[in-house]
């Protein structure tokens, strides 16, 4: 590995919806919240300080929910970034409300979903939302009204582009006889790979996927195991081999790490630099097959 000042940077860029360019490597907001994402977190002058530092890395794509507090990872974002740079993304999501710790409901209803997207738009203080996703499809409204809304946003220039989360290739085929699809937002690591379909149906189309969860390695990751021989051969941790992998799996992949802690963001984001051979890689996607 090597140091540098932008160490992210490493990662590549993407054309999000192709025509706003992010570095690939990104950052996730869900852990600045409090146990269960429910509440602030217990340190909320260092969730700013792991916000600046993400940026001062190289990261220029953020990924956040109004549901992640709720209502606290975006004002932390306004608080940490206005005024924002020219070159930085923000990606929220609404659809997903909550009644508790670690209790997630959908809805999808139109009419909540354009108030959220409003609601959003206040928070962080901007004109347009780079990227609005559907958090998660609700199953009692009719997919065609939940995209149409977030169309209609789109038309009456609130928000530049859409997405979704935790959906199945057929879904997203449907979605896009409503409108535009920049990205999709599902489960993925090196130890998880059940979204490979939906992974090799974006790379084809060049949507944009974004695995959360991006650092799990598992069982894989037990000593003497060969992720944990790969990683040492790197001078790396088995996360940053995790990281190394995903943005070798496909260019269309937009990794978010998140984290509370600086020092655990500088790890994660110097996974950045790590540079895996074609057998490296290989024998990576070969243990979880």
């Amino acid at each position: 590995m090597t140091t540098t000042t932008l160490p992210a940077r490493a990662s590549g860029t993407f054309d999000l919806g192709g025509d706003l360019p992010v570095t690939r490597l990104g950052y996730g907001t869900m852990q600045l919240t409090g146990p269960g994402v429910w509440g602030w977190p217990a340190d909320p002058d260092e969730a700013v300080r792991v916000l600046r530092r993400a940026v001062e890395l190289g990261v220029n794509f953020i990924d956040t929910a109004d549901s992640y507090g709720p209502a606290v990872a975006e004002p932390l974002i306004a608080k940490a970034l206005r005024p924002y740079a020219d070159d930085l993304v923000i990606a929220t999501k609404a659809g997903l409300t909550r009644s508790g710790p670690a209790d997630w409901r959908p809805v999808g209803r139109p009419e909540y979903l354009r108030q959220q997207a409003e609601m959003s738009l206040r928070i962080l203080g901007v004109d347009r939302i780079d990227l609005f996703q559907l958090h998660r499809i609700d199953a009692k409204v009719p997919l065609a009204d939940q995209i149409g809304e977030l169309a209609l946003l789109q038309q009456e220039g609130k928000i530049r582009h859409i997405g979704l989360s935790e959906i199945s290739v057929e879904q997203l085929k449907t979605a896009t006889e409503f409108a535009t699809i920049a990205s999709v937002q599902n489960l993925y690591n090196l130890a998880n790979r059940q979204s490979e379909e939906l992974l090799d149906y974006a790379t084809q189309q060049n949507i944009a996927f974004i695995p959360w969860f991006p650092l799990a390695t598992g069982k894989l990751a037990k000593a003497g195991g060969v992720l944990d021989e790969i990683a040492a051969e790197h001078d790396a941790t088995p996360s940053q081999l995790a990281l190394a992998w995903l943005l070798k799996r496909s260019p269309v992949l937009l990794p978010i790490p998140g984290t509370s802690s600086v020092d655990h963001l500088e790890q994660n984001i110097a996974g950045a630099e790590v540079e895996l051979s074609d057998a490296e890689f290989d024998e990576l996607s070969a243990l979880a097959s």
